[in-house]
Order: C-alpha cells, then structure tokens, then sequence
C-alpha cells in the first residue's frame, strides 16, 4: 500500500511508512507501468451499474475530518494500490496511479488490475489507460499527482499522516484513511471510494458480491472452519516471528474463511498496530493449529522446520506450517480489496486447506 506489503521489518527501516513491507508488502500503491500518457478522463466502464447517480455534492468522513467533493469526479487519482484496484472494480479507470512495485507480474502490474483494464478498455498501450507513477517509499508524490491534474484523490486505504493529507488537499479533495496507518478494511474503503465516486449502490453491491466469494471459498474448504490460526512472518537472523493482528488483511480474510484467530494474538495485540513482534525463544508459547505466512527469497518451509527455535511453535510441529513464495498471490490478500479477492481468495482458501487436511491427518 505501499502492501501492500506491509512487514513489519520495513516498516521499522522505513519508520512505520508504507507499511506492509515485504510480506503485506507496501500496501499503498496500485499499478503497473502500463499506460504512456494521463488518461482523458476516469471513464466508467461499459459494465457500470446502471443505477442512478447520486447527488453531489458528497460528504467523506475519515481519520482527518470531511472531505467535500461539490461535483461528480471526472480524474481519479490513486494514493495506493488497493484504492485504485476499488475505482476500477466501481467500473472508473483512474487517471493515475503508482507503480506496483512487490508482488507484481510481468507488466509490472497484477493479473487482476490487467484483466479489469482490458475488460474497461482501458488496457495497456490504450487511449483509457491510466498513467503509473514511481511513489516514494513513505513519502507522496505530490507532483506527479499535481500534474494528473485532479478532480479527486483517493487515500481511503493508506498511511496518509495529517501533514501528506493536509498538504494533498492542495491539489484536490482528498478522500483520506478511514482507519489510519493502513488499518481500514477492504469493505469501508470501498464504501468510501463508492461515496466519493457517486457510486455508493454499486459499491454496496460489489461488497455483498466480494463477501460471497469468500464464502463460497470457505464452502469449498469446510476443514477451515473452526481451526485455530496465526498468521505471521519469520526473521530468524534478529530472533523474532512477527505475528499479524485482527488490525492486518491476512487475519481479517482467514476470519471470514470461518478460522479462529488463536488467543495468544488476542492477548499480545495493540489497539490499532497490525503486528506485535514475538521472541523465537518463545516460540512454543505461540499455539494454533495453522501458522500462515509467506517465504522470502532464501526462505522456506523446510528451513523453518529445521530452525531449531522457530519449529517449537505448535502449529509447525503438527504438520500446520502453511506458507507461500507467490508474492503476488499474498499481495492478493495483504492488500485486499474487491478485485484482488476475487482473484486471489479461492486460491488462499485451498492452500490453508491443504494444511488443514494435514493437520486433521487425511
């Protein structure tokens, strides 16, 4: 979102910035460098609803206060993946956004803002497609945003402090965080995008249509319900796990997949931090049935299994370690949003499934 990956060992190197750092991975931005040249228009898609469009001016409550937008947005610009992704699930092609810069796919872009482009006739190399823009690491590229010229700037999921907000109000009404320091759930910032949009009908829709793929993933894999969880990250060079809370995207979505977040992770959590940092000393003190996580390169489940502190945690030692080196399909979940669940729930449903299975001994 910077993602989008939000991992806590970035977020230390780079202060608590774009946050989701490796693993969530920086969990603000959202694009892929596929368009030459700021789009016409955020043109509505041929498959926009055809409900009837609401009156502005709108009114957008976030962490900072209201944001007035007197008339429908014609530019749509995008601070973060996620939020852009939630403009063109609304069937709006932004006029610009960042780069997707972890856990993006050969155009450097995701399969599922490609697909939605192509479908909005807004692909790569088209007349519609949106500009990419480099975003600074914890930092807001004001003038690229300045020169996509503005009728609207989404932040809605971001980590947007008060002065980057203040000071993008400049250039434009500026729909900020709904939860600050990239806390806000797919489902209000889709909301808010929807209300900022004119698109409120669709948005209520788009959430009720997202919510039932992750039920019928859940379905899918009915060995999930009731299996206690922790979802983290491993850093044994510093001797730590970093351990998600309800506050992060990978727990939320395990959640609805009908899992139990494990107790250990309700004891430990902060109000309004997304992860809490556990010694490997104490690994065994970290108890579910399901560890899910993410590889880093030079990592794996193997060399988890053999670290002689981290294979303690009793998930690892029931066969319950459940983890990926697919950076985009974790950025699916770390920065999840309607487009990007649609893509990418299913294929997190069958994976923790698997472990599931294992730890069930089928």
């Amino acid at each position: 979102m910077k993602l989008f990956s939000r991992t806590p060992g970035a977020l230390r190197a780079v202060a608590a910035t774009a946050a989701a750092g490796l693993i969530a991975l920086t969990v603000s931005a959202c694009g892929a460098n596929a368009g030459s040249g700021a789009a016409e228009s955020s043109s509505p898609g041929p498959d926009a609803s055809g409900a009837a469009a609401e009156a502005f001016p709108v009114k957008v409550k976030s962490v900072y206060g209201e944001t007035e937008i007197k008339e429908e947005p014609e530019r749509v610009v995008s601070v973060s993946w996620v939020n852009g992704d939630t403009a063109l699930a609304l069937g709006v092609v932004p006029v610009a956004v960042p780069k997707v810069t972890w856990g993006m796919n050969a155009n450097n872009s995701t399969d599922w803002a490609d697909a939605k482009l192509d479908s909005l006739g807004a692909g790569k190399g088209s007349d519609k497609a949106p500009t990419f823009f480099d975003e600074p690491v914890g930092d807001v590229a004001y003038d690229a945003i300045a020169d996509a010229d503005p009728d609207v700037i989404l932040a809605a999921y971001s980590g947007l402090t008060k002065e980057q907000y203040e000071k993008l109000s400049k250039i434009a009404p500026v729909v900020g965080p709904g939860v600050a320091a990239y806390g806000t759930p797919w489902e209000q910032s889709t909301e808010m995008i929807g209300q900022a949009l004119g698109k409120s009908a669709e948005a209520k829709q788009l959430i009720t249509d997202t919510e039932a793929t992750i039920k019928k993933a859940a379905d899918a894999n009915p060995q999930l319900k009731g299996k206690t969880f922790i979802a983290g990250n491993f850093e044994p060079n510093q001797g730590g796990i970093n351990v998600y809370t309800s506050a992060d995207n990978r727990p939320r979505l395990l959640t609805a997949l009908g899992m139990k977040e494990a107790p250990v992770v309700k004891a430990n959590e902060k109000p309004g931090a997304f992860f809490f940092n556990y010694s490997a000393e104490k690994a065994d003190e970290l108890d579910s049935q399901i560890f899910f996580t993410w590889f880093p390169e030079g990592q794996n489940k193997e060399s988890i299994e053999k670290d002689k502190l981290l294979n303690r945690i009793p998930a690892i030692t029931k066969g319950g370690l459940v983890g990926t080196s697919d950076n985009q399909l974790l950025l699916s979940v770390s920065a999840a949003n309607p487009l990007s669940l649609a893509w990418g729930a299913d294929k997190i449903a069958a994976l923790v499934g698997n472990g599931a299975d294992v730890v069930e001994g089928k």
